[in-house]
């Protein structure tokens, strides 16, 4: 089936562009001495799962528990749930464990340590667990430099019912970057910061077995992992405008993941077109504007994948998409019905609004994957 033929909107997937994407991260880890842990919030695709684990342990990280049911179903029987576990997840996640899923979890707290412990004692389970630390993007996590920190640490060490795996980290503060030179120091001070804790810990009595770092614009730029042991990005299956604009990849690495659009109205007298393509299927992430104020809300592109000068995605309301177009030849070459592929801003919020993506190979569609793990 050729792109003409399939109804709007639709997510398509570029499998020669994913694969690549995929292996260059492997390539990048393996060169780096680190394990490759991936995030498949970005996709919530098994079969992209099965490509970016490829060659290695078949580790995978996950955002929410449903994501971990189905990657535990599908077979991916090491996983990191990295959010500070709700406590109402700590009963599915005794399940899994019970049921031989090595699911691990975060806790930053004293409170999360004694509700882990309560669990684990009643199911008589010992509950694998990451010390979740801040290292500058102060969403979550201890301090590193607190000693109470460390008594935490040594707490988990020394529970009965609960499995010290190590500690754990994330960098969004890499999504703050202008480009790669940013994107590198933030890693280096990822790391650095790891590795002093891991040390510091180390020298307080407390084994720390894995450090875990890394986002995708971090682990992109990364020179150096020393003293890190895996690296758990996401989003570079697909990369996106974003990561384009803060040098973390090409355009081209983002047309792993476009959602395909019909052109459903010309305005040439206000300079505009209208798309069947909104924000439930780009979603309304603004991207890079500390690059580019003026990025628009994705990158609009011929049928092949070219972007088209002259255009600018404006707005988007639940099922339309305005294009500012500022060459009037534009409306010649996208006539009414014709068929534009975009690069959103944010492909993990994008990819969420589909239950399914259309798989491309050689710009035909060649199958369909569908989405699990949707809450």
């Amino acid at each position: 089936m050729t792109l003409k033929e399939l109804g709007t909107p639709a997510a398509l997937v570029d499998l020669d562009t994913l694969e690549r994407n995929c292996v260059r991260m492997n390539e990048r880890a393996r060169r780096l001495g680190v394990t490759l842990r991936p995030h498949v919030k970005t996709h919530k695709c098994v079969e992209i799962a099965r490509i970016q684990t490829r060659g290695h342990s078949g580790a995978l990280t996950v955002s929410t528990m449903a994501e971990a049911r189905a990657f535990a179903a599908a077979g991916f029987n090491d996983l990191t749930y990295a959010v500070p576990v709700p406590f109402h997840a700590i009963p599915e996640a005794a399940d899994l464990l019970a049921r031989g899923t090595r699911l691990n979890l975060l806790l930053d707290s004293e409170g999360a340590l004694r509700e882990l412990e309560a669990a684990g004692s009643a199911r008589g389970l010992r509950f694998p667990v990451f010390l979740k630390v801040d290292c500058g993007y102060h969403r979550a996590g201890v301090d590193p430099e607190r000693e109470e920190s460390v008594g935490l640490a040594r707490a988990l060490a020394a529970s009965l019912h609960l499995e010290f795996r190590g500690i754990l980290t994330h960098s969004g503060q890499a999504y703050r970057c202008a480009g790669a030179e940013e994107a590198l120091a933030v890693a280096e001070h990822e790391r650095a910061v790891m590795a002093a804790f891991a040390e510091k810990l180390r020298s307080a009595g407390v084994r720390v077995p894995e450090v875990s770092a890394g986002s995708t614009p971090a682990c992109c730029a990364a020179r150096d992992w020393s003293g890190v042991t895996e690296i758990r990005p996401g989003n570079y299956a697909f990369f996106d405008a974003f990561q384009a604009a803060v040098g973390s990849c090409a355009l081209e690495d983002a047309l792993a993941f476009t959602v395909l659009a019909t052109v459903i109205g010309h305005y040439p007298e206000r300079g505009a077109l209208l798309l069947d393509a909104g924000a439930l299927a780009l979603s309304k992430d603004p991207g890079a504007t500390h690059v580019d104020a003026r990025c628009g809300l994705g990158v609009l592109c011929d049928e092949p994948g070219r972007p088209i000068p002259g255009t600018r995605l404006t707005s988007l309301s639940q099922e339309h998409g305005r294009v500012a177009v500022s060459d009037p030849s534009l409306f010649a070459r996208m006539p009414l019905g014709s068929k534009v592929r975009i690069i959103p801003n944010h492909s993990c919020l994008a990819a969420a609004c589909f239950g399914s993506y259309v798989v491309l190979k050689d710009g035909r569609a060649d199958g369909k994957w569908d989405t699990v793990g949707r809450r």
